[in-house]
Order: structure tokens, then C-alpha cells, then sequence
């Protein structure tokens, strides 16, 4: 990747999906609520269009057991 397209697409979705949702008393607030978005959601159970429309998760145990994606 040559230019910075996932990292602007990344920060679109947290802002348009999180951040622009709610307000947030103070910085550290802030900070658990996008740590938890990115490891809890984001990483885990968000669907990707790169795995095919996949949570992480899904893709992860079809890539295991390729029974389970048929």
C-alpha cells in the first residue's frame, strides 16, 4: 500500500461509527471507548469487505475448518 487510503478509511469508519455518536466527558473516557471500539468491535466481530464480508472471527475459523464456511 503506497499512499495512506486504509488508514483514512479506518479513521472514517471510527468517526462516522463511534466517535461523532456521543460526547465525551474527558480525554481518557475517549480513549477507553476507542480502545474498546478497535479491539472489541473493530477487530473481532465487524464484518470487512477485504474477508470477504466476514468478521475477523468468521474468517479466522472458516480459514481453520473450511466446513464451516460451506
Amino acid at each position: 500500500c503506497w499512499d495512506n487510503a486504509v488508514a483514512e478509511s479506518f479513521f472514517k469508519t471510527i468517526k462516522t461509527e463511534m466517535i461523532y455518536q456521543q460526547i465525551y466527558k474527558t480525554r481518557s473516557k475517549a480513549s477507553l471507548a476507542i480502545f474498546e471500539y478497535i479491539e472489541v468491535w473493530y477487530n473481532r466481530k465487524r464484518r470487512h469487505s477485504f474477508l470477504g464480508y466476514l468478521s475477523p472471527l468468521e474468517f479466522a475459523n472458516s480459514s481453520i475448518n473450511p466446513k464451516i464456511a460451506a
